[in-house]
Order: C-alpha cells, then sequence, then structure tokens
C-alpha cells in the first residue's frame, strides 16, 4: 500500500500500522498525530468513492473528507465547554434556564451536565421521527424539547447517540449568539486552527467527501468480540420499543440515509462531522497543549462524571464533561496511555483523543466502517504504535 504525506522516521511503526490496515479490508483512510504542538505525522492512503458526484474510485487525498459519526460527539462538547470558560453557560443550571420550552415534561431539573454525561435520561425519542425531519434543526429541538425522560435524571447512565448533539446544539446557539451551531464551531473553533471540519457541509466542499460503507470482516471474528455491533443488535431486537433500538431506529434514516446529500448538509451534531485526519488531531491536539479551553475547565474534559453500566449500549463506560474516558482493562477503552487522556470514537472507526501527559492529538478517518462500538481494532493498532514509539516518558 502506498501511504502518502508526511513523517520523521521516528514514527515508522505509526505507518507501518496504519499500512497493515489495508491487508484487513480498509479502503480509505487518513491519520494525523499533533505531539508538543506540532504536526509529526499526517498520512492518507487507499481510494474514496462519492456516489453523489459520481466519482467510483478516486485517490484518497489529504483533504478528503468522511462522516466521523460520533467522534464529532467530543467537538459539541468542546463547544459547550468554551461557553462554560466564557461564564455564558452553568454545568449546574438547568437547561432549562437557557431554552424555557425544555422544561416541558418533567425536564424542569436536568442540567446541562446531565446531558453532557449522558444521565439527563434523554437517549431516544418515545414520539415518532420521520425520515426526513432529522434534517431540520427546529423540528428537532422542538421535538427534544417535548420529550420525556426513559428514566428519572441523574438515576442512571444511558448514551445518547443523536439526541444529545441537538441538545447541547441549541444550547450553544442560544447563549453564543450565532445563528447556527456550525456557525458557532467554524468561528471558535475550526477557523482558528485553519482546519477543514463541518457539521453541515457547504457546497463545494461536497465533492471532497468519502463514501462510508461496511468494512469487509469475517463474522466469526466480530462475534467473539462483546462491544461490537451484533451485540448491539441483540440488544435492540430485544426490546423493539426499548430505549436501544429506539435511540438508533428512531427514525431509520438516522441508520441509512448517511450518504445522502441531506445528511451532508443538515447540522446534526451528534453524528455527522465531516473532517479529514488533520482536523481532529489538530482540534486534539490544541487540547493536549492548553489552548482552546483555560486550564481549569480543560481540567473539566478529564474529569469523571459518570461510570456504570451504559443503558442503551449494554457496557460500561466512562463519561466526563462530553467526553469518554478510558478503562485500563479494556483495549477498546483506552483514549491513550497518560491518566488524563481523554476522546471520543464514532461508528464504523473514526476517532479523535487528546493525551496531555504526552502532549498528544490523535486523529484517525476512514470510510470503512467496522463493527466495534467503542475503539476499532484498527485504530487501536495505530495507538499502541503510536506509544511504542512514544515510550513511558513525555519527550518530543
Amino acid at each position: 500500500m502506498n501511504v502518502e504525506g508526511f513523517w520523521s522516521a521516528k514514527w515508522h511503526l505509526v505507518v507501518d500500522a496504519f499500512a497493515a490496515n489495508f491487508n484487513a479490508g480498509e479502503q480509505g483512510a487518513g491519520l494525523a498525530l499533533y505531539h508538543a504542538g506540532e504536526c509529526v505525522l499526517n498520512i492518507w492512503a487507499g481510494e474514496r468513492s462519492n456516489r453523489l458526484a459520481q466519482i467510483t474510485s478516486q485517490a484518497w487525498e489529504e483533504n478528503t473528507l468522511v462522516n466521523v459519526f460520533s467522534a464529532g460527539k467530543g467537538l459539541v462538547a468542546l463547544c459547550a465547554l468554551q461557553l462554560v470558560a466564557q461564564g455564558k453557560l452553568e454545568l449546574n443550571a438547568p437547561v432549562a434556564h437557557y431554552w424555557p420550552e425544555f422544561a416541558q415534561g418533567d425536564k424542569a431539573n436536568i442540567t446541562v451536565l446531565d446531558v453532557l454525561c449522558h444521565r439527563s435520561g434523554l437517549s431516544a425519542f418515545h414520539q415518532h421521527i420521520t425520515d426526513t425531519q432529522i434534517f431540520d434543526w427546529s423540528a428537532m429541538t422542538t421535538a427534544a424539547a417535548n420529550e420525556l425522560p426513559w428514566w428519572a435524571p441523574g438515576d442512571a447512565q444511558g448514551y445518547s447517540p443523536f439526541m444529545y448533539g441537538w441538545i447541547v446544539g441549541e444550547l450553544v446557539r442560544r447563549v453564543s449568539g450565532y445563528a447556527s451551531f456550525n456557525d458557532y464551531f467554524q468561528a471558535q473553533v475550526a477557523s482558528p486552527l485553519g482546519v477543514s471540519c463541518h457539521f453541515g457541509v457547504p457546497d463545494e466542499d461536497l465533492v471532497l467527501i468519502a463514501d462510508t460503507a461496511p468494512l469487509k470482516r469475517n463474522l466469526a471474528a466480530v462475534e467473539s468480540n462483546g462491544a461490537d455491533s451484533v451485540a448491539l443488535g441483540k440488544l435492540m431486537k430485544a426490546d423493539p420499543r426499548g430505549v436501544t433500538n429506539r435511540a438508533f431506529c428512531n427514525p431509520i434514516s438516522l441508520m441509512t440515509a448517511t450518504n445522502s446529500l441531506a445528511w451532508r448538509q443538515a447540522q446534526i451534531p451528534a453524528a455527522n462531522a465531516h473532517a479529514n485526519a488533520k482536523a481532529i488531531a489538530a482540534i486534539y491536539g490544541a487540547l493536549a497543549n492548553q489552548k482552546l479551553l483555560p486550564a481549569d475547565v480543560l481540567a473539566l474534559c478529564s474529569r469523571e462524571q459518570s461510570f456504570g453500566q451504559d443503558q442503551v449500549l449494554g457496557l460500561p463506560l466512562r463519561f466526563s464533561c462530553g467526553f469518554m474516558l478510558s478503562q485500563a482493562d479494556r483495549a477498546d477503552c483506552r483514549y491513550g496511555r497518560g491518566a488524563l487522556a481523554f476522546g471520543h470514537p464514532g461508528a464504523g472507526g473514526s476517532i479523535g483523543f487528546a493525551d496531555p501527559d504526552y502532549q498528544l492529538g490523535f486523529g484517525y478517518v476512514t470510510s470503512r466502517m467496522g463493527q466495534n462500538i467503542l475503539i476499532d481494532e484498527r485504530a487501536v493498532n495505530i495507538i499502541d504504535a503510536a506509544y511504542a514509539v512514544l515510550g513511558e516518558r513525555n519527550e518530543p
């Protein structure tokens, strides 16, 4: 496999791990690392398709964009935390303080922190959501305001695959004064860093997108992993009207429309960030080096707020304020090696994380979606290689 981009000889183990993924079904992907404030590796390989642009096979390039799904959730949390740092948003304040309509349905006491750490009980919609409704910001935020919690807020942890983004995104929009969530993100995160990442891709960048599709793997190998989409599918089938099934399939377009023009240009913050690897790594690299957030608020990214058996995904998860935290005994839950590391994976394999102890920002994006719910084994192999290079000490 011909790997393009740049890296110093020091990082050859990481390049080798990235290239090896193409022997296991990878088709197109990008990887970037920021260390001690510098981009030390930015590589890409393979090819992409883009049915809407009538591209059937084209080389993956540095500026290729791909849907990173839930890897964008950490970027949503970053926007909220910036507003916390500015004193415009308080974590312990009720969401309804900023958004009065949200108080409906026994939600008056749900706090901003409850939503960020997935303890609000708002993991899925009870009400029927139409396939096209998800592309309408006003319709979805109104639906979120009308919802009922699945359990008493604060009583349990339940990952919110989609509603999380509309709630936090609407808070960002309301308290920041920007016309939309993406307007805030572009002005306060993407543009200052000079990176390409969008919640709603502009017309001129649509041609850069890589379609997503399943990663071809041996099913027996998939079934041996407890934190995968096979296990999740069993949870969904066990209770068709339960929170897990509704979280992912109400409406079904949340699962089937992700290569559509409507999806690419809507704002679905929890799931439709489109980015290249360098953008994800640059954002997390800035956080790892105490930029974008002041030190006291940055500490919230690493501070555990919830740890327990998740009521939606059916496995133990640790959350800070919008980020996932490592679990030492699980390779698919290790966001770096430092005690302060934090990040977020996306469905299918994309991931970004920051490790302040090592001053490392990591971004991996892929168009071929594996079966793992959390950190895909392709990323695990690359992460292991990166820390083999870094060793135990925090050195450039």
